[in-house]
């Protein structure tokens, strides 16, 4: 059932009718830390909190501190679903005090790349480093080369990809990006007007790839599972 939800932006309040999501769980990419500025430790819980307006569940990258943190326990406290998925060698550097709801521990980072995007509908990257953008640019590659149709969002606070952004259209400008593959990037200066662009996203004609991808992670990632135990 719908319901009128208030949201305030823009310094005014407007009343909007709250819709079934077309996702059921969205990956985040954040960092490990909550940067210097408090926009970002304020972003990432406002991410959480229109997760949980929208009742959609969370994968990410398992840790317990900086923004990772900070957006797995607005999500866990509203009610929502949560997945982190971490590799076992940084368990103890970036699980520390409270976890917020099921830790899938992984051998390697690209195991926990490759389950957070079987897992997800969607992706959103918050403010973040080395590791946020090297997960960001591999999930947008991916959708270049038809491994998924699956939204990418950018969730640029206080204008923190600016840079990236103005990058990537200057190699549209010289031709190493096509128009197209540019679109691929969804990004909005709020949670709210980011997940709304989201819900409404349709991917180019891509030919998708998809089946073929998963069959081979999957048959991959069972393998070393077995290894493991």
């Amino acid at each position: 059932m719908e319901s009128n939800k208030q949201h305030k932006q823009g310094g005014a309040t407007a009343v909007t009718i709250a819709k079934p999501s077309r996702f059921n769980r969205i990956c985040v990419f954040c960092g490990s830390s909550s940067g210097k500025n408090p926009v970002y430790h304020q972003a990432a819980i406002q991410l959480g909190d229109q997760l949980v307006e929208r009742k959609i569940d969370l994968v990410y990258g398992g840790g317990s501190i900086g923004l990772m943190g900070l957006v797995s326990k607005a999500v866990f406290d509203g009610g929502c679903h949560v997945i982190g998925v971490i590799p076992k060698v940084l368990m103890p550097k970036e699980i520390i005090g409270d976890t917020f709801g099921e830790v899938k521990p992984v051998l390697n980072m690209h195991q926990r790349k490759a389950e957070m995007a079987r897992q997800a509908d969607a992706f959103i990257a918050l403010p973040g480093g080395y590791g946020t953008l090297e997960e960001l640019l591999e999930v947008i590659t991916w959708a270049q080369l038809g491994i998924h149709k699956k939204p990418v969002g950018l969730l640029n606070v206080n204008g923190y990809y600016n840079s990236l952004l103005s990058f990537i259209d200057k190699a549209v400008d010289e031709g190493f990006v096509t128009p197209d593959a540019r679109r691929i990037i969804v990004s909005a200066p709020t949670a709210y007007e980011l997940l709304s662009k989201l819900e409404v996203y349709e991917p180019e004609n891509v030919t998708e790839i998809k089946s073929s991808w998963e069959t081979e992670q999957q048959l991959e990632y069972s393998a070393k599972s077995e290894i493991a135990r």
